[in-house]
Formats: structure tokens, C-alpha cells, sequence
């Protein structure tokens, strides 16, 4: 049979001389091209790719900008670095992810390429995400579709190359991740904060029904509750939420934040003194809301330092990063 070969062709998605520029520092990722070795001439690259010959020098400036590739006459361009691909596959945008993301890449040389993809929780997204990553990076950094059980598509992925991070329930023990505990450790926090609790006879817990929390913090919530006495409550109500005097809400998303906040002050009451306000994951806003709003937060830029290091050091990682409890005044 003939064989024919067909030119290589690029999308809208983004311009011609990034597409291209990409699909170079992944070859040198990959290996395809080593330092030291030779690029294919400008001619060459625009006739495989039907760019035009300006596409082509553009892409090179841009690589040579990256610090991967230069160019002497007689000899053209050629690999000075190897890249590194990283895929840093996060659930969705917060500010304390955005935390995670700069810490990351502030620890990353200008070699080291990321690329930052949101899942949204659509598990059909994550597995599409995945399977067509496989064999593009050189290390995956993936927060899991799911706290309690490990996606499948991830066994794609080498062992060696995956960093699970934030979520961990399941069986993950030939695998580095960097983890929160979600059950035990939102125990021992309340347990910390327990004096402070107390000037309050009841907690609720506002736990919408698409909450993408782990489900098992509600038992150990409970738990807390019971064991020391005071009264509980799980809402799942948040947009028909009344505000009372002496109860403290517990508030894991930050719009959930903003909601009591203002409905506390829609009732004629103090923040801090009338009802408690503890939230869930820190973030730079809570220092100054209200005078300050406690939180139980681990500690983001932790997390994206210790990404950075497995992906520089290329050292296995098995660690839960603990959960810590910021004091301000809406307790």
C-alpha cells in the first residue's frame, strides 16, 4: 500500500507561532531533540507545518526566550536546554489555589513549562484530560475527581511522573501525594478550638447538597459535637439561610463566607460576638472581613513548595500536610 504523508496542520485555539513553539519544546521534552542537536531549518518547518517562514522565526525567538534553544551562523538553531513539561490538572478556581499555582511555579527554572487545567469536577473532562496528556509531560501534578476512590484513567500515567494532591481517601501507596485530612485532623482543629466554641450553645454546619467537600467531614463534625456537648445542625440550605444569634457556622466555600457575613448584618447582629464564624481554607480576605474570620486551613504554599521539589528533585513523596487553625476575631 502507498503511503502518504500529510502535512501537519494547527488549530484557532491559540496563535500559529505559540502552537508551534510548543510543539517544538515538547519534542525537546520528549527527547526527539537533544542539547547540542540540530533544529530542522527554518524551510523545513514551514513546509511540514504550512506556516509561513516569519511563523517559524517567531517560534524560535520565543524558544530562544524560554533560554532552550540558539542559533550560530553555519550551524542554525540548536538545543541548548531540555524542557520540562509539567501538567498541573487542579479542581477549580480559588484563591488559595491560586496560592498553590504561583508558589509552584515561583520554585520552577524558565525551562520547565506548566500547563494549568481546571477539571471543574466533570469527570468526563478529568478522564479526557488525561488520556490525551498521556505521553506529552514529563511529571503530572493532579488533584483527584474524587476524595474517596482513585480514578482509573490515572493508571495511564507512570507512577514515577504522577503527584496526587488535596484529595486521598483510597488506596495510594505506590504513589507520591501531598495530601489534607479532611476527617480527622477537621477533628482535632475543632477540638483546639473548643474554649472558643463554647460561648456558643450550638454549631451548624453549612453543607450545600452540590458541595464538592468529602462527605465523611459531616460524621466527624457530628462527632465533635456529641463528644463535647454542644448542639448541632448540617444545612443544606445556603441561599434561604437566616442568620440567629448565639450559633457559629462553619463555612467551607467562601461565597458561603460572604453570605453569613451579610445576613448577620441584615439581622442586627455582631460577627464574633452575637453568632461565631469559622471558615474553611484560608485565604488573604479572611484577615481583614469583619475584623478578621477564623479559619482551618492548610497551608497552600506549603503544597505547591513540595510539588515544585518533586518535580526538580524527581524524589518520591508520601505526606499529609496538617491542618491549622488561623485565630481571628469571629470566635
Amino acid at each position: 500500500m502507498r503511503r502518504t504523508d500529510k502535512k501537519k496542520t494547527f488549530g484557532q485555539q491559540s496563535s500559529k507561532v505559540t502552537q508551534l513553539a510548543d510543539t517544538l519544546s515538547q519534542a525537546i521534552s520528549m527527547k526527539k531533540f537533544r542539547e547540542g542537536d540540530s533544529l530542522p531549518s527554518i524551510n523545513q518547518l514551514s513546509a511540514e507545518y504550512g506556516v509561513s517562514r516569519d511563523t517559524v522565526f517567531k517560534a524560535f525567538l520565543d524558544l530562544r526566550e524560554r533560554g532552550l534553544i540558539d542559533s550560530t551562523p553555519g550551524k542554525g538553531y540548536y538545543v541548548t536546554s531540555q524542557v520540562t513539561n509539567v501538567l498541573l490538572l487542579l479542581d477549580q478556581y480559588t484563591p488559595f489555589k491560586e496560592a498553590l499555582y504561583n508558589s509552584f511555579v515561583k520554585h520552577l527554572p524558565i525551562n520547565y513549562k506548566v500547563d494549568l487545567l481546571f477539571h471543574q469536577y466533570n469527570e468526563r473532562l478529568f478522564n479526557t484530560i488525561i488520556r490525551e496528556s498521556v505521553g506529552k509531560y514529563n511529571k503530572y501534578i493532579v488533584m483527584n475527581f474524587d476524595n474517596e476512590k482513585f480514578s482509573m484513567v490515572l493508571n495511564k500515567i507512570h507512577p514515577t511522573k504522577l503527584l496526587l494532591l488535596d484529595f486521598g481517601k483510597f488506596e495510594k501507596e505506590k504513589y507520591s501525594y501531598i495530601c489534607q485530612d479532611f476527617d480527622e485532623a477537621f477533628y482535632q482543629a475543632l477540638l483546639m478550638l473548643k474554649e472558643k466554641l463554647r460561648h456558643y450553645p450550638q454549631l451548624v454546619l453549612l453543607f450545600s447538597k452540590n458541595l464538592k467537600h468529602p462527605q465523611s467531614s459531616k460524621e466527624y463534625f457530628t462527632r465533635f459535637c456529641e463528644e463535647q456537648g454542644f448542639l448541632c445542625e448540617i444545612q443544606e440550605d445556603i441561599e434561604n439561610l437566616t442568620v440567629r444569634k448565639g450559633v457559629v457556622y462553619i463555612a467551607i466555600k467562601q461565597q458561603d463566607v460572604v453570605k453569613v457575613v451579610k445576613q448577620g448584618r441584615l439581622e442586627g447582629l455582631k460577627c464574633g460576638k452575637d453568632f461565631g464564624l469559622l471558615a474553611y481554607n484560608d485565604i488573604p480576605s479572611y484577615e481583614v472581613i469583619d475584623e478578621g474570620i477564623t479559619s482551618l486551613s492548610i497551608d497552600w504554599e506549603m503544597m505547591g513548595n513540595e510539588a515544585a521539589n518533586f518535580v526538580l528533585n524527581n524524589v518520591p513523596i508520601q505526606k499529609y500536610l496538617p491542618t491549622e487553625v488561623r485565630l481571628r476575631k469571629s470566635l
